[in-house]
């Protein structure tokens, strides 16, 4: 009995000390962004300015890193997997975001969930998949840890963000605006720090700009976390706004829209359950862009099954902020049945008064 006795206590403190050594170095890794960072814009062929009174078409989507197709769960939404099954899976999934994005060809593009090199995507930079037809572009962290430890297998290395492009308009420069993160220490350490990927797009003929944000609020939080990030994002449109400039923010905000919730319910709050977007967030004359008649989320608690009324619960928590001088033409959820990812886009036809 003693040496069983010693033979776990040893175990335990080789145990303790290589989790000490883990968070040690994890610790000493950590992704510590500055509050502002510049960010390279990258760009591929003729652009031009964009005009008063040009008519844009723009389209967000988080496109869950091309691992969150219709075969997958997640462990954090009361699923089991943490990634997809293999490589070919994962360039399935991007395959087909590809085909959405050639097929509708927006002017402009705001996605979320953008792996460059991670463990979970099997190191692929999906920007060199996602980008055809592109002539700018502009990318920001808000995910770098290189090991997560959780679940069992873990994530391990994960490398990820906002990507925003442009068709032919020229992205002049870019910036990644920090958000407050809600977690301490350690929690903190392998989680994600967020942040608005803001692109400027200069405007023909005056010294005002398109002011482009690309945003993916915090998700697994107790909803403080939101608040705070949607008010930094609140004030800082607003700013850009007193400044002459023309603004469009979208993305995931992980907080369902104004009246979703009639239509979608949550039916399973112990699995994952968004905050709730405050219809009085924007001051009068901004418009909160969205379409209630298609859900923009599913929960993936299990492999998408549209049949399973008792087990899919959907969302309505994607969608675009427009200032005062940018005009809503249209705005519509595309219903890609959650093929290649457990969200579908949103497309909005915007004009830009002043023309």
């Amino acid at each position: 009995m003693r040496v069983i006795g010693k033979f776990l206590l040893t175990l335990l403190l080789i145990v303790l000390i290589a989790a000490a050594g883990l968070f040690g170095w994890l610790t000493a890794t950590e992704y510590m962004p500055a509050p502002v960072e510049p960010v390279q814009v990258g760009r591929s062929g003729e652009v031009r300015a964009v005009s008063a009174g040009d008519e844009l078409t723009v389209l967000s989507w988080n496109v869950g890193y091309g691992g969150l197709g219709k075969n997958e769960d997640f462990f954090m939404d009361g699923g089991k997997k943490s990634k997809p099954a293999d490589q070919n899976t994962v360039h399935r999934y991007l395959d087909g975001v590809s085909r959405v994005l050639a097929e509708n060809a927006p002017d402009l593009v705001l996605l979320q969930e953008v792996d460059i090199d991670s463990s979970r995507t099997y190191g692929i930079d999906e920007r060199r998949l996602l980008n055809a037809n592109m002539r700018s572009d502009s990318f920001a962290l808000n995910y770098s840890c290189p090991f997560v430890p959780v679940p069992w297998p873990p994530i391990v290395k994960v490398n990820s963000g906002l990507y925003t492009m442009s068709n032919d308009l020229l992205i002049a420069s870019a910036e990644r605006q920090a958000l407050p993160c809600p977690f301490s220490w350690p929690l903190r350490i392998a989680n994600l720090k967020r942040c608005l990927l803001v692109s400027h797009l200069p405007v023909e003929g005056s010294d005002r700009e398109l002011v482009l944000v690309n945003l993916h609020l915090e998700a697994y939080d107790d909803g403080e976390g939101k608040i705070a990030q949607t008010n930094q994002l609140r004030a800082f449109i607003q700013d850009e706004y007193a400044k002459g400039n023309y603004v469009i923010a979208g993305g995931d905000f992980n907080q369902v829209f104004p009246g979703s919730l009639d239509l979608y319910p949550n039916r399973h709050p112990e699995n994952w359950e968004p905050g709730v977007l405050d219809e009085n967030l924007l001051p009068e004359g901004w418009t909160l862009a969205y379409d209630l008649t298609t859900p923009t989320c599913r929960l993936l608690n299990q492999p998408y099954n549209p049949l399973d009324a008792a087990g899919t619960q959907y969302y309505v928590i994607d969608g675009l902020i427009l200032s005062p001088n940018v005009e809503l033409r249209n705005v519509e959820t595309l219903d890609e049945g959650f093929e290649n990812s457990d969200h579908n886009p949103v497309r909005v036809q915007v004009v830009l008064a002043g023309g």
